[in-house]
């Protein structure tokens, strides 16, 4: 009998819940980055093996809300929680191992999914550290996501609790978003990777054109930042910044859509965006005051 369901990946910041996705489908989908709280929405990726298929939701590390983007990451983290058959709770078992995924969420109750713990990135600890904790957590699954070490023994332990149903979607799809939300990640993803700490958290990426059917593809997508100053700082000194980031983001994106593409990159400023609740709506991180 098939199985499928809605598989939550869950946990910390940094905990490597991205890394683990795109392990699982097979395909970059989610972007990863060693600064923290790089994922924002709530990212879907399909994987269809065998008798099984799995509707993998990655989301914003769990948090507490500091403004109203924060607000919004952690509403999109905890429908997923809700929506959720299976629920991996992904924990970085270089630091500290959470009692439960209740107390980690600061959840009034347990969640409805069934959890099962993934003790992530035990490549990096030594022999004695890694015995100790199998010994103190013999219920959790130990993987290394960036190399797929334990990868297949967490897709068994997942599969068992999925509920017996047809699959929910074709078998060949990977994701239910569109192409052009992935192309905004991969220009946020490569502004992460080359701009300073200051800027991160202040960067937001909309694609405000995609013409399907041009060669090569148009996509015109802008950046926005909040103060004139982040935005002297993506553009550089005669705009050699964002040439460089411009060309990095395409190359992704050719990737990803297997073809030429032409991006038309933008810098905005749309100022405090990320305390503003109808910037943040606009901009596509859903609804910030707790209610999903």
């Amino acid at each position: 009998m098939p199985r499928a369901g809605i598989v939550t990946v869950a946990g910390y910041p940094n905990a490597g819940k991205s890394t683990l996705l795109n392990r699982l489908v097979g395909e970059k989908l989610a972007i990863t980055s060693s600064k923290p709280q790089s994922t924002r929405h709530r990212i879907v990726g399909i994987r269809t093996e065998g008798e099984a298929q799995m509707v993998i939701l990655d989301t914003p590390g769990l948090l507490e809300p500091r403004d109203t983007l924060h607000s919004a990451m952690r509403n999109a983290a905890l429908a997923a929680v809700r929506d959720a058959d299976v629920l991996v709770h992904v924990v970085d078992a270089t630091g500290r191992i959470p009692e439960n995924f209740q107390s980690a969420a600061h959840l009034e109750a347990p969640p409805r999914a069934r959890v099962v713990v993934a003790l992530n990135k035990v490549d990096l600890l030594t022999a004695e550290r890694r015995t100790a904790l199998v010994a103190a957590h013999p219920e959790a699954v130990c993987i290394a996501a960036t190399t797929g070490e334990g990868v297949e023994s967490l897709v068994t332990a997942i599969t068992r609790h999925l509920p017996v149903s047809p699959y929910l979607y074709p078998d060949d799809e990977l994701s239910t978003q569109p192409v052009r939300f992935f192309c905004a990640e991969f220009v946020r993803e490569t502004a992460l990777e080359q701009l300073g700490e200051e800027l991160p958290h202040a960067l937001a990426c909309e694609i405000e054109e995609y013409r399907e059917g041009s060669t090569p593809l148009y996509i015109r997508a802008v950046l926005y930042v909040e103060r004139d100053s982040q935005k002297r700082i993506v553009i550089g000194a005669n705009g050699q910044q964002i040439k460089k980031l411009g060309r990095s983001a395409r190359e992704k994106i050719e990737r990803f859509v297997g073809q030429p593409v032409y991006l038309d990159l933008w810098v905005k400023v749309l100022p405090n965006w990320r305390k503003n609740r109808s910037a943040v709506l606009r901009l596509g991180y859903g609804e910030p005051n707790g209610r999903a």
